[in-house]
């Protein structure tokens, strides 16, 4: 029997690109849906990765995307919501593509630009419970909208000196939607990816996160390695959990669930 709980919003956010950050949403959204938990995944990248994955193979042809839905919320009309979410085998997804670009740039000009995206998330919380936003690789006002929306955020961080580097500007990002506009927005945690734990530099990027952050903000045991059933799962649009049930990575995102989820079944 399902057992009642609130449905957690988790932005997985980074503004450096290459972070494992489209990986981690679709990977964690199969790992929940497999302990019985309902998903939903929001595409709210203009390169429309997570949409391809989900098997479109032409994500910028699409007509009924999250980015028909932000216009539909700035215009200020009511959208058919149905039409928006698309299956792929346990879990569901609103596609992204290209026309967030220019949503974005619309945006500059609308009343209470920030919560757009929290107003589409609102209508679907009483249907899920995890909705995930892949984030694109940006601080613009795409990722204001999903640090708005969201109740949680995951920072998938790569094992490289850039991208550790950069998570002060984030967190900087961070306190000031905090300030002004999410007051309840917390930090999941810090998620170590691309990781190659025989190498010097992982064992020192690791140290350096901790050692920096983890006064302030937990940082998941859990750590995702490198492999090459990685990308090919995206080829064959397929999860890890199909693709390579008993490879590396698939066992690792399953270690991440059940910190997410604190070994939590249905």
């Amino acid at each position: 029997m399902k057992t009642e709980q609130k449905t957690i919003v988790f932005a997985i956010v980074n503004q450096k690109g290459g972070v494992g950050k489209t990986t981690t949403a679709i990977s964690l959204g199969y790992g929940l849906a497999r302990k019985g938990k309902k998903v939903l995944l929001i595409d709210f990248d203009p390169q429309g990765s997570l949409t391809v994955s989900m098997g479109i193979d032409n994500p910028d042809q699409l007509t009924d995307t999250i980015a028909d839905l932000m216009t539909c919320m700035m215009q200020d009309a009511e959208p058919e919501w149905d039409k928006f979410v698309l299956r792929h085998d346990e879990v569901d997804f609103i596609p992204g593509n290209i026309e967030l670009a220019t949503v974005e740039a619309g945006l500059v000009n609308t009343m209470s630009r920030e919560q757009m995206l929290k107003l589409i998330v609102a209508h679907f919380r009483s249907d899920y419970d995890y909705i995930l936003i892949d984030c694109c690789p940006s601080l613009g006002m795409l990722t204001i909208n999903a640090l708005t929306a969201a109740d949680s955020l995951l920072i998938p961080c790569s094992c490289e000196y850039l991208s550790a580097k950069g998570l002060e500007l984030l967190l900087k990002n961070v306190i000031r939607v905090r300030k002004f506009l999410n007051p309840d927005l917390k930090i999941s945690g810090i998620l170590l990816t691309m990781y190659r734990g025989n190498t010097n530099l992982a064992k020192d990027i690791s140290e350096l996160i901790t050692d920096s952050y983890q006064s302030a903000l937990h940082i998941y045991q859990t750590r995702i390695p490198v492999s090459v059933k990685v990308p090919e799962a995206g080829m064959n649009n397929r999860s890890i959990f199909e693709y390579a049930a008993k490879n590396k990575v698939a066992a690792a995102y399953e270690m991440l669930t059940e910190e997410i989820t604190g070994g939590e079944n249905v």
